[in-house]
């Protein structure tokens, strides 16, 4: 993929458009969110292992308290019965089996408080250890939260940049749209990559996603990707405004696939198990992500805010991948959607289930 972008960059350098600006601050707001969320995610484990902890330190200062008591009855006890004198229970004429029962019980008593005093010693060095342990786990839950203030910060400022940015070359981008031309050579530019994306895959036998997996939230159904069809669901929740085939004023220029209208932030999920890839910016589509799902099917994902997966990354079926968004100059928030088989963009409505 990498060298399928520098092979891109030097071929468009002397035909820049003016979306370009847009890369870097699109890119960053991706990055930033991606990173927030894994953050989220780290806050929620470090919050329930602190939960854990502060249980378990509760618990152990309870049986602390129960101990500290159970050792003073003991310690009382003994300091009432008294220490044995050997002569003066020879020459006190008790019974001597009276006698020996009580030093038994003398000795026992004597034992019990060693164990319980041995017991309780164990028990402070565990509540030492378990509010250190607490202690160290609200450092990070603190420098966890200071990281997510930053970048929310930061995430502002750039989509400030952006918006700074989309309205300085706005005219620039709507006479772009209504230039065939524009929108040609953006449909040839995704069109390249997934050529690029097949043709590596042909070349490497294996190296595409090819497991079979079980779909829960399809119902019952398992086996490969080609016997999905009918059964997959959009990848967003929204306003079909977009169809196949049919030129369209909102999104990316493709003609190719469909264009949802969702409202931006809303969560993009994948439509089937595979891996991810492509997952980076790219002129016209924006943050844009492509998941392989073996048998030379690819989902292409389009115009989102931000990338929640990697190029390399594992997805099952129905999990987050992207937000929507309005990325790559486009004015509209929404998800632009293809499917494509050996590089051949077919109807994705044809194959999900609308409701």
């Amino acid at each position: 993929m990498e060298a399928l972008r520098a092979s891109l960059d030097e071929k468009e350098a002397t035909r820049r458009e003016a979306r370009d600006a847009l890369r870097d601050s699109e890119r960053a707001i991706s990055d930033a969110n991606r990173a927030l969320r894994e953050q989220q995610a780290e806050r929620r484990a470090v919050q329930a292992e602190l939960a854990r902890l502060d249980a378990r330190g509760r618990d152990l200062r309870e049986r602390l308290g129960r101990r500290q008591e159970a050792l003073g009855r003991l310690l009382a006890a003994r300091y009432a019965a008294g220490a044995p004198d050997a002569l003066k229970v020879a020459l006190s004429g008790e019974d001597p089996a009276e006698v020996a029962r009580r030093l038994y019980f003398l000795g026992e008593l004597s034992r019990a408080t060693a164990r319980l005093a041995a017991s309780l010693r164990a028990d402070l060095a565990e509540s030492q250890a378990v509010r250190a342990k607490a202690e160290a786990r609200r450092v990070r839950l603190a420098a966890i939260e200071a990281q997510g203030r930053r970048d929310r910060e930061r995430i502002l400022a750039e989509r400030g940049e952006r918006r700074k940015v989309l309205s300085a070359i706005s005219g620039d981008i709507r006479k772009a749209r209504r230039t065939l031309g524009a929108m040609q050579a953006d449909e040839k530019r995704l069109a390249r990559v997934v050529e690029e994306i097949a043709r590596t895959l042909a070349e490497h036998p294996g190296a595409g996603y090819a497991r079979v997996e079980k779909v829960p939230e399809l119902g019952s159904v398992s086996g490969p990707f080609s016997r999905l069809q009918g059964k997959l669901r959009l990848p967003v929740r929204g306003e079909l405004v977009g169809r196949f085939g049919a030129p369209r004023d909102v999104g990316p220029a493709g003609t190719k696939g469909v264009f949802i209208r969702a409202r931006e932030g809303q969560p993009v999920l994948a439509i089937a198990a595979g891996q991810v890839v492509f997952a980076d910016w790219m002129r016209g589509y924006g943050n844009l992500m492509i998941v392989d799902h073996g048998e030379a099917y690819l989902s292409i994902y389009a115009n989102n805010e931000s990338l929640l997966k990697r190029t390399g990354d594992p997805v099952a079926a129905g999990e987050p991948i992207a937000t929507v968004g309005a990325s790559g100059g486009n004015e509209q928030s929404g998800l632009y959607f293809e499917l494509r088989h050996l590089g051949k963009a077919f109807d994705p409505l044809r194959w999900v289930v609308l409701k």
